[in-house]
């Protein structure tokens, strides 16, 4: 098959073009607003990939890289919650009129299915738990408005012009190649290097906050048999646990071997207090059933970081 990867020096991104390099040719696009060149050394020397440096937010680029294109993993945005509350017009920009381009693209193109990353966001702090995918949408920043939006344009190309759209809701998604370094990165990967480092890990709140946590495996896997289905529509792609951020710091200290007492400061804006999904429509729909346990994720990720500490 011939998939296009869009945000493909991303965190996700790479993760997916590296599984699927083997089997299609992958054209991958990044602008490297957010991915970055270290994740995609490797690919670019891969007979099957093609890489593209550019925008999706460019309408005559996207029309041509779609062409003759079988499905599209649409993983470009900007995906941070704080970045976006600092910055809602860069959010929209690369999230919604992004999306619409790709969409747009896709459409004229005659692409048979585009799948995109969506975000748990989008429930924002409602105290039900767990989310299903039917639930009322409460988005609480930019960040997750953009999402919804994406997922409503996403549902009218399906019905107007039948091209076939899936959007995973993920949840605190974690694994190798995650960026530390950003100050609006995910909290598996910072408190990984701050433990790595000899720091102690620094919790927003009072870390009884709980997250659903995804392996990035699962998130691969999930992305691969939505796009091989006939499935359309939303889904939850999780674990299907939660686990409060002073539990994460402990099983991390465990798993690193050293002890440190977390820094708590206060709650950032945007940040919900529970997350929890249903994942059981994505297993009617494509299969979907995670096959990582969150420690033998953590102990993955950390493998990876030590790895790169080294060098």
């Amino acid at each position: 098959m011939r998939y296009l990867i869009t945000g493909g020096a991303g965190f996700i991104g790479s993760n997916l073009a590296d599984h699927l390099a083997e089997d299609h040719d992958i054209t991958i696009i990044d602008n490297f607003a957010t991915g970055r060149s270290a994740n995609v050394a490797d690919l670019r020397e891969h007979k099957n990939v093609t890489f593209i440096e550019g925008s999706i937010t460019d309408i005559e680029l996207m029309q041509e890289i779609t062409r003759g294109v079988d499905g599209i993993f649409h993983q470009a945005a900007i995906p941070s919650v704080p970045r976006s509350v600092k910055d809602p017009l860069t959010t929209n920009e690369a999230n919604i009129t992004g999306t619409l381009v790709l969409l747009h693209a896709a459409k004229e193109n005659g692409v048979r299915k585009v799948v995109t990353a969506s975000s748990s966001s989008v429930y924002g702090d409602t105290p039900t738990l767990p989310k299903e995918e039917g639930m009322s949408p409460n988005p609480l920043s930019p960040y997750a408005v953009s999402k919804l939006a994406d997922e409503y344009y996403g549902k009218v190309f399906y019905e107007l012009y039948g091209i076939q759209t899936v959007f995973l809701r993920y949840f605190n998604v974690f694994g190798p190649r995650q960026d530390p370094s950003s100050e609006y990165a995910a909290v598996i990967p910072k408190f990984i290097t701050r433990l790595l480092e000899g720091k102690p890990p620094i919790i927003y709140g009072d870390g009884g906050q709980t997250r659903d946590f995804t392996f990035i495996k699962d998130v691969i896997q999930a992305n691969v048999k939505a796009m091989e289905s006939e499935a359309t529509g939303i889904y939850n792609i999780a674990c299907g646990k939660r686990i409060s951020l002073n539990e994460l710091a402990e099983i991390l200290m465990k798993i690193i071997g050293t002890h440190a007492k977390p820094t708590y400061e206060p709650i950032r804006e945007g940040d919900i207090r529970d997350s929890l999904a249903d994942i059981s429509r994505a297993k009617t729909a494509f299969e979907y059933e995670p096959a990582y346990t969150l420690e033998e994720g953590l102990a993955a990720t950390v493998a990876w970081f030590v790895e790169q500490h080294a060098h």
